[in-house]
């Protein structure tokens, strides 16, 4: 069976992220009309995929990079047809518009954000030519807060207007979009169905921070938060019915983690066809720490995906002083396919 290579705003995307690299002998894009906004004059050109079953379980196998334990094992599950992941390795830039020490979005003007990314994206494509990359931009939609504000939650919400900044920008430059949420006193239950207009555009995709769920009430940054198998679960759920109620795309669900107990329960995390779980090691120090951070709460209790965060500023704050490269990170077991600079 031929995939159908994905790419998403298809133009831009062509030009930006390579996607036209990945054609040819592979197969052929299939353009379609959407319009999951609701807006009456605007359809958006997406692209029909068929899932090469065949190629996924390759890439997943190679995903493992030769663990010779039955963690990362293939286990025959299988996403709709559409799925990003392994086909591509997400590069993403995190942060808010309304700081410059969230991280890279937000830190830098558009034109060098943009210039920054696509030196990143050409970097990542040197190292591992075999798969094509996929730029992404991760918004922080709702804020973690030192103080309960009105609502009492400790945490802000993004006017619409904000993230409608972002859907440009990634407009413009051919990338998806992660709405990511921290959702301080609050929970998934009420801060998820707010963003679900964006959630149902096929390249809007979903973060969630374990970090600042203050399951026990603490202000938010005085100890570290949590989410359990049940709070994973309900997002992967609301996800995959946005994937069935619009016929979208596979959607991808990052989990951010750095300690144990900032993911409970992992076993019972639910695999769906519908969505991708990345887990992504959110630790910042020197290379060897964040190396013994992925493999002692990343690759031991295994989900889905992997991620890897790389911090411009705070990985250089103890000696080495430097960031890990891709060449380093291409040697982890599993090898990340999501990889987030802040």
């Amino acid at each position: 069976m031929k995939r159908i290579v994905v790419c998403f705003w298809v133009l831009s995307l062509l030009v930006f992220s390579g996607c036209s690299n990945a054609q040819s002998d592979e197969g052929k894009l299939v353009t379609a009309n959407v319009n999951p906004g609701g807006k009456k004059d605007k359809k958006e050109s997406v692209v029909v995929t068929v899932l090469d079953s065949l190629q996924y379980r390759k890439r997943m196998i190679s995903m493992s990079n030769g663990d010779s334990t039955e963690k990362w094992s293939f286990k025959g599950q299988y996403p709709l047809s559409g799925a990003i992941l392994p086909f591509y390795r997400v590069i993403a830039y995190y942060g808010n518009l309304y700081s410059t020490r969230m991280g890279i979005l937000g830190e830098l003007p558009k034109p060098q954000m943009f210039a920054k990314l696509k030196g990143e994206l050409d970097t990542w494509r040197k190292a591992d030519p075999s798969t094509p990359v996929m730029p992404a931009l991760h918004y922080i939609v709702s804020t973690a807060q030192g103080s309960p504000g009105p609502s009492g939650k400790y945490r802000l919400r993004m006017p619409n207007k904000e993230i409608d900044k972002v859907m440009a920008m990634a407009d413009e430059m051919g990338a998806i979009v992660f709405l990511d949420i921290q959702v301080g006193l609050s929970t998934l239950r009420e801060e998820i169905p707010v963003i679900e207009k964006y959630l149902s555009h096929p390249r809007v995709h979903l973060g969630i921070d374990p970090e600042f769920s203050m399951k026990g009430g603490e202000k938010p940054g005085t100890v570290i938060g949590s989410f359990s198998s049940a709070d994973i679960n309900y997002a992967s759920e609301y996800l995959a019915n946005l994937v069935k109620k619009n016929n979208l795309p596979p959607k991808m669900l990052v989990v951010h983690r750095f300690t144990q107990n900032m993911l409970k329960d992992y076993r019972q995390v639910v695999i769906r066809p519908e969505v991708q779980v990345v887990v992504d090691m959110d630790g910042w120090g020197a290379p060897a720490r964040k190396i013994n951070t992925y493999r002692q709460f990343v690759y031991r209790e295994p989900i889905q995906f992997t991620g890897f965060k790389l911090f411009y500023k705070n990985d250089l704050k103890e000696p080495p002083h430097r960031m890990l490269s891709p060449k380093e990170l291409l040697s982890l077991k599993p090898v990340p396919m999501y990889i987030q600079y802040q």
